[in-house]
């Protein structure tokens, strides 16, 4: 039976150092996970806003945008994390979407009571 062992991030670099490995591969290597989130959030902005823009048309739809930009800047995780949930940021600016169209709704509903 083998024994798991688990490597501190000091460990992996100076074992990384010892096999050759240089820093550039390490920048690299935290380049192409950069480049992968990159991915992931425009593939969630872009299907998110190609729902809204359905349903709600452009106006709303430009608004949505900017909400889900500021919900990503509101994220706990540092900008180059390797796990960030870009789904929790959709969560959070569909909210803002909620609010804002119920907001609309019912503001239009209260000046066709009072006419």
């Amino acid at each position: 039976m083998h024994e798991k062992t688990q490597m501190t991030v000091a460990q992996v670099t100076w074992s990384m150092q010892d096999s050759g490995y240089s820093m550039n591969e390490q920048d690299e290597f935290s380049d192409s996970i950069y480049e992968e989130q990159t991915q992931l959030a425009e593939r969630e902005l872009s299907s998110y806003l190609g729902a809204v823009t359905r349903l709600y048309g452009p106006e709303q739809a430009k608004l949505a945008a900017e909400d889900w930009l500021d919900e990503s800047d509101l994220m706990d995780s540092p900008p180059r994390s390797e796990a960030r949930n870009w789904r929790a940021v959709t969560i959070a600016a569909s909210a803002r979407l909620a609010n804002r169209v119920n907001a609309g709704v019912s503001g239009a509903t209260a000046r066709r009571v009072s006419n």
